[in-house]
């Protein structure tokens, strides 16, 4: 009596990374077709949020004596961070990060943490709905972890090289605002941080933003 052997038909390796590849050259296609005119829109709330804020910093202070100028010096940076959350939006679109999982991760981390940021900003701008409450300063870390973390993803921005000229390299200069201007508080007072600060805003985000309203096409990669 014949014995029949059979041997299962190896697993199709091949398909599977058709699949990721295919996927993958769709997202370059679609970072590289990102619409200018998207592009354009994000930059100028970029440009509003960040001269809105940096007037108000001029004006009351980052650290205001009043309980109305701390409402006004919240309520503008919850729009400076709307404006970073657009900038975030065209970074994530053109895959400014870089092209792999682990640079693609890098905004979507950012996003959750400028987030809890946002809301920081638009609790404290009213004292009165968390009195004493002890969970608001784990929402103000975030405010600075979030400015760290887009130094991080200037970072990496300029090492990528996805976006061209200027583009590359200014939003390392903007998103060091927080390297440049804590450590000025710390070392030499309020007063000239909130002018290094205030400046640092027009010059950094202020500039970005309308250099993407300018020159959007800087956002393409070369190809």
């Amino acid at each position: 009596m014949s014995r029949t052997t059979v041997t299962p038909a190896p697993a199709r390796t091949d398909v599977a990374v058709d699949l990721v590849n295919d996927a993958h050259e769709r997202r370059l296609a679609e970072a590289a077709a990102t619409d200018l005119t998207f592009v354009r829109r994000m930059g100028g709330v970029l440009a509003a949020g960040a001269g809105i804020w940096s007037v108000s910093t001029f004006v009351v202070g980052s650290t205001p004596a009043t309980a109305f100028g701390n409402t006004v010096q919240d309520l503008t940076g919850f729009l400076f961070q709307v404006g970073v959350m657009a900038l975030l939006a065209v970074q994530a679109r053109t895959m400014a990060t870089g092209t792999s999982r682990v640079a693609r991760a890098m905004i979507p981390v950012e996003r959750v943490i400028l987030g809890i940021a946002m809301l920081w900003s638009l609790l404290d701008a009213v004292p009165s709905l968390h009195e004493g409450a002890a969970w608001l300063p784990i929402l103000d870390i975030c405010w600075p972890l979030s400015m760290l973390g887009m130094f991080v993803i200037g970072i990496k921005i300029a090492v990528a090289g996805r976006w061209r000229g200027l583009a590359r390299v200014w939003p390392l200069v903007a998103e060091s605002w927080a390297v440049v201007t804590v450590p000025t508080f710390l070392l030499v007072g309020e007063g000239v941080a909130n002018t290094v600060g205030g400046t640092h805003l027009l010059l950094g985000y202020g500039a970005l933003g309308l250099l993407l309203v300018l020159r959007p096409e800087l956002t393409r990669p070369r190809g």
